[in-house]
């Protein structure tokens, strides 16, 4: 049973960088598929990006290809999402999830495990 935990989220100014962590027990993260999503107050949960486990090849939603950088660690068993210039339309609590394979889906239900969030507000 893999069990994640995010870190890293807080309040920032529009324009600003943060970089979530999210860690992982109880299995390799270089085995899984991992995906970051997000979610709004009033939304539904939405895909931001993927690395995959066998070749740290990454996908990226198009809201925020070109800012967000998703990376691992396999010595800590950590991946990261690196947030720049950030906005306030980012501002959601942010989940990192596990999914056991190599095909990769948006959907949030294809995924096997989830951290428990950590929030992300970006001010104007």
């Amino acid at each position: 049973q893999v069990q994640l935990v995010e870190s890293g989220g807080g309040l920032v100014q529009a324009g600003d960088s943060l970089r979530l962590s999210c860690a992982a027990s109880g299995g390799t993260l270089s085995s899984y598929l991992m995906g970051w999503f997000r979610q709004a107050p009033g939304k539904e949960r939405e895909f931001v990006g993927v690395i995959w486990g066998s070749s740290d090849g990454t996908s990226y939603a198009d809201s925020v290809k070109g800012r967000f950088t998703i990376s691992r660690d396999n010595a800590k068993n950590t991946v990261f999402l690196q947030m720049n210039s950030l906005k306030p339309e980012d501002t959601a609590v942010y989940y990192c999830a596990a999914r056991r394979g190599s095909v990769y889906y948006t959907r949030s239900d294809k995924y096997d495990y989830w951290g428990q969030g950590t929030q992300v507000t970006v001010s104007s």
